[in-house]
């Protein structure tokens, strides 16, 4: 479908008719606003921080012409109604999980992560270098989209679960609350699988409404106090080996900047990651340390449990195959990762292997 006869369709375009009667010159002329919708609350660890950062580097290096208007779940539309609202012309841009608009295209799930999916490195360099980012753009232009990628939770943890999981039948009637394809392949396994946004997560694991959850990692889960009501902590996960944020703006919207302003919006993306990156590899050592200290258990899921996994993991992304767009995404995505991850494993996984072999320093 053609952006622009997408976007002629009902409030969308009606949305995007009113942001477009606004000539360019006329944006470019003065400071202007923007409103970024988001789907969680203010503070919150990761999601919410990236967006900041991003927002602060934007306007810093605009020197005031761009501002944004940060506007929490809730306070303007949901947390799951950003896009729409973006869509829509409602909002200037959001900032949130990609996989959490599946029901918009299922390929949005791969510009979150898949299960079994890419590292940070591997998918970064599809991302930038293999055509992974025409591809966001061709998957937001039916939508009348402009996405960057803003900021990652690196490898995210299995998750917090009131019983330990010693092998695949202990999925089964699990209540858990996981999105994406990560938690339509959970679901294959027999699980009850929940989607949530992260501000309501707890409550749900108080309350005994979920038996157990996955966030993030150590430092954005300790922030949820998750370890008060679960006691068995999985680090390593299936479904999102280096999950990513985004922020989309409207695509009118983004047109009627500057080129300088546009440029400047791509580098605070990227920028933006980098640093949210290493934050919250840094902050999850120390957090891991912590959680422990509270009578947390960490285990690892027993290989049967992993060939679950795996199984139906497949089950959930051959499910949108007749989708031609999600099968060319798909191809593209996991051609690059084959090829990246074969000289990764040759080059630096096989060097960390041998420095913890050698370097006891």
């Amino acid at each position: 479908m053609k952006r622009r006869a997408f976007l002629q369709a009902g409030s969308v375009g009606a949305g995007a008719a009113a942001a477009s009667s606004l000539a360019a010159p006329l944006y470019a002329q003065g400071k202007r606003k923007l409103t970024m919708v988001t789907s969680v609350p203010h503070g919150f660890a990761i999601f919410d921080e990236a967006a900041v950062l991003f927002i602060k580097m934007i306007e810093e290096m605009t020197e005031g012409q761009l501002t944004f208007d940060k506007k929490a779940a809730g306070e303007l539309v949901g947390a799951f109604e950003v896009f729409d609202a973006v869509s829509s012309g409602q909002a200037d841009c959001y900032h949130s999980g990609e996989y959490f608009f599946m029901n918009q295209h299922p390929a949005y799930c791969f510009f979150t992560n898949v299960p079994f999916g890419g590292t940070r490195t591997e998918t970064d360099t599809w991302y930038y270098n293999e055509g992974g980012r025409e591809l966001h753009d061709e998957l937001g232009q039916i939508f009348g989209l402009k996405t960057f990628l803003v900021g990652t939770t690196a490898a995210q943890s299995g998750g917090w679960f009131r019983k330990e999981i010693k092998s695949a039948d202990d999925l089964k009637g699990l209540k858990f609350r996981m999105p994406g394809i990560g938690g339509q392949a959970l679901g294959l396994t027999g699980a009850s699988v929940q989607t949530l946004p992260g501000g309501e997560i707890y409550q749900a694991l108080a309350s005994g409404a979920i038996d157990g959850t996955e966030w993030i990692g150590p430092y954005g889960d300790e922030r949820l106090g998750f370890y008060e009501v679960c006691k068995y902590f999985y680090p390593i996960g299936f479904h999102e080996p280096g999950a990513y944020m985004s922020s989309a703006f409207n695509l009118d919207v983004f047109e009627s900047l500057t080129s300088g302003q546009q440029k400047i919006i791509e580098a605070a993306s990227q920028a933006t990651t980098t640093i949210i990156n290493g934050d919250v590899i840094a902050k999850n050592a120390a957090a891991l340390d912590r959680i422990q200290g509270q009578g947390v258990k960490l285990l690892e899921f027993p290989d049967d449990v992993w060939d679950a996994f795996g199984e139906a993991s497949s089950k959930a992304l051959d499910k949108y195959m007749d989708d031609d767009l999600y099968a060319q995404i798909r191809e593209s995505f996991e051609t690059s990762l084959k090829k990246s991850s074969s000289w990764i494993d040759r080059a630096e996984n096989a060097y960390v292997r041998q420095r913890n072999r050698v370097w006891r320093g």
